[in-house]
């Protein structure tokens, strides 16, 4: 059985049974793909002109996360170019108080960012002078928010997630929009079904994304335990607050794909969470949403199946949440390797033909590419067998998706070879042993009671605001990170035993990790096993077990579906002083932004730095030195026919311990432009 792409046509098989699925679309598969491509495609799509309350397309403004509602990352300004990226400086800083990843949105002259204690502040974008200030109570989404405006200019909002209420705000004046909601404020969890109040507040800090009259939102899982709730989409009028279609990531009975869950208990599994990002076509009136595991993230002994729509990506009807065609990316996901990169919309010429694609990075390090009205995808994509799982209870799937083109932009298993040198000879001895005692059989090896590796790990590969698009040249840059890890199944202790364990690598007397609680209607005989993972960084250094590079920016050409060029992305300050250079960032968190000047602008944690790259060879033509770690994607915009571009800085970032940096500075937003007023 194969994929439909709409209510028929075939691309490769998801929700069938894993009994079912023959192995390899491989040696049919440019036939498969031809007929993905000609046979009915399901629901016909009809292109529609974009409006204004979608945001911008020209791609020369900033006004939604990531740019603009089709997430491309990409400016046109070119202002700062190749030529003169070497003059960029300081243009102004403000002050945050605390540690932000914020994208920065720009409408006309005014900048809007997260800061001083999760206040929502508007700034003059080319002074930083403070405009306004929002205060907020509780949790505010740290990575962006959107923007809406209406077709007379008259209305403009402010939308951002609050302490798990969906919050408008004017975006002239930062005042509460009473008639929005009740008093400006909608809870995520009305839509659900049952006692709502029983789920936890659904806070996340994926920041929706507008269409024309609506905010389509992605609900978080209520936890990451077996008992979370379902992560549906909801989508809202944006003037009143009101809900106005619902799709469940986790099917309902009766509903499309619920047979890809165990009949017993259906209705009551949870994850499938678009946690990051999602991506708009505002003409074709499609939103793309990229779905995460369903929980529990790392044994599936409770929900058998191929538990549709984790790992998919799924293209929906903007204004009635319909879907109309999806592909899942892993069967019955056990290792965590949610989709947590926005789809990325680009034309591509494909055998001679304009093709309007859909890119989707991945954390195991491949990208999949479809047309994005069809489903189908451009090159084969092949179900080849995969390890089984040996765990008690679980039923792994026999086969995965691999796509034949392009390359992955990652490792994809971790050997002997591939240790890293720079650790101690005991330490390297001790990831010896421990990946000879490991199953290690590459990507897609199972948790395991005997412990497995897993690489690039599910917080490698790609990540959240990790690819930008060159969309006029069919070009997709990738930033992405190698960090393997080790996952050991661990069974609950018998009844009256108490809790299961401190957590790994807790010390001695440190508290019980409670005992994991079974999903609803699991079955008498089910067994909550848990995952103690482990990132294998080494105490001694810091550093990982596996040698560098440990982050890369892959530059792929998606007209021919070839990588164009790879360099490492950054370095390590401990490294760099010794003379060892291209090792790339230790685990970064920087996104990317491609420029019409011909530039790739990222920042890294690990050396502290800020860089643009020449985006036809990787080479670096300017770097700023930070004093703290920058996380976030940077913001390009222009004023008056200046150019600048904006990132947030703060923070040490994620395992920078024994690094060889200093304190890190105080939490600010740095805007750069070029030094001379005639550029």
């Amino acid at each position: 059985m194969l994929q439909t792409t709409g209510d028929g046509g075939r691309v490769a098989a998801p929700w069938a049974s894993a009994w079912q699925r023959k192995a390899l679309i491989g040696a049919a598969g440019v036939l498969l793909c031809l007929c993905a491509c000609t046979k009915s495609p399901g629901p016909s799509v009809t292109a529609r002109p974009a409006l204004a309350a979608t945001g911008n397309f020209d791609f020369a403004g900033w006004d939604q996360y990531l740019g603009g509602v089709d997430s491309s990352q990409y400016s046109s300004l070119d202002q700062v170019n190749k030529s003169n990226v070497g003059r960029l400086a300081v243009a102004w800083t403000y002050a945050t108080g605390e540690n932000y990843s914020f994208n920065p949105l720009v409408i006309g002259s005014t900048m809007y960012v997260l800061a001083k204690n999760r206040s929502i502040v508007a700034l003059d974008a080319t002074t930083g002078k403070e405009l306004w200030v929002h205060a907020n109570e509780g949790p505010v989404g740290t990575r962006g928010m959107s923007h809406w405006r209406s077709a007379d200019g008259n209305d403009e909002r402010l939308l951002y997630l609050n302490a798990g209420f969906l919050t408008a705000i004017d975006a002239k004046t930062g005042a509460a929009i009473p008639s929005f909601g009740t008093d400006g404020r909608v809870d995520l969890r009305v839509g659900l079904d049952g006692d709502v109040t029983a789920i936890r507040a659904l806070q996340t800090n994926n920041p929706g994304r507008v269409f024309e009259d609506l905010i389509i939102m992605s609900l978080p899982a209520g936890s990451a335990g077996y008992a979370s709730s379902p992560a549906d989409i909801h989508a809202y009028n944006v003037r009143t607050g009101a809900l106005v279609w619902v799709f469940h990531t986790v099917p309902r009975p009766g509903e499309f794909g619920d047979d890809t869950w165990p009949e017993q208990g259906r209705g009551n599994y949870g994850g499938v969470h678009n946690w990051s990002e999602s991506t708009v076509d505002a003409e074709l009136g499609i939103i793309y949403v990229p779905t995460g595991t369903a929980r529990y993230d790392f044994y599936g002994g409770n929900r058998v199946g191929d538990n549709l729509f984790a790992d998919s990506l799924l293209a929906l009807d903007a204004r009635s949440g319909k879907r109309l065609w999806h592909f899942q990316m892993i069967h019955h996901d056990l290792w965590d390797y949610d989709l947590p990169t926005a789809p990325k919309l680009l034309t591509v010429k494909h055998d001679g033909i304009d093709v309007p694609a859909v890119a989707q990075p991945s954390k195991q390090g491949f990208v999949y590419v479809f047309n994005r009205i069809t489903g189908a995808p451009l090159w084969p994509i092949e179900e080849r067998a995969v390890p089984q799982s040996d765990a008690p209870g679980e039923q792994s799937s026999p086969t995965q998706p691999f796509p034949t083109a392009p390359p992955p932009f990652a490792r994809q298993k971790f050997t002997e070879a591939d240790i890293n040198p720079h650790i101690s000879a005991e330490d390297q001895a001790k990831i010896k042993e421990i990946l000879r005692a490991s199953r290690n059989e590459g990507l897609f090896t199972p948790p395991s009671m005997q412990g497995t590796i897993m690489l690039p790990g599910h917080n490698g590969g790609a990540n959240w605001g990790s690819s930008a698009v060159d969309p006029k040249n069919g070009r997709l840059f990738v930033v992405s990170k190698e960090l393997p890890t080790t996952a050991n199944l661990r069974a609950p202790p018998p009844p009256g035993n108490g809790a299961a364990g401190a957590p790994p690598g807790a010390p001695q007397g440190a508290p019980a990790r409670p005992a994991p609680q079974p999903p609803p209607n699991a079955g008498p005989d089910f067994v909550p096993y848990t995952v103690p993972v482990d990132f294998m960084i080494q105490p001694s250094t810091g550093l990982s077990a596996i040698g560098p590079p440990w982050s890369q920016i892959t530059a792929y050409d998606l007209n021919e579906g070839t990588i164009m060029w790879q360099v490492p992305d950054g370095e390590v300050t401990s490294l760099a002083a010794k003379g060892i250079g291209g090792t790339g960032s230790h685990a970064p968190r920087g996104g990317v932004v491609a420029t019409g000047g011909g530039l790739l602008f990222i920042g890294t944690s690990s050396d502290r730095k800020f860089r643009a790259y020449d985006s036809d060879s990787g080479s670096v033509l300017w770097s700023f030195d930070l004093d703290a770690a920058t996380e976030g994607v940077p913001a390009v915009y222009s004023v008056n026919g200046k150019q600048y571009i904006a990132i947030a800085v703060g923070g040490s970032g994620l395992f920078s311990q024994g690094l060889g940096q200093a304190e890190a500075g105080p939490g600010k937003y740095m805007v750069f432009a070029l030094g001379s007023a005639n550029p």
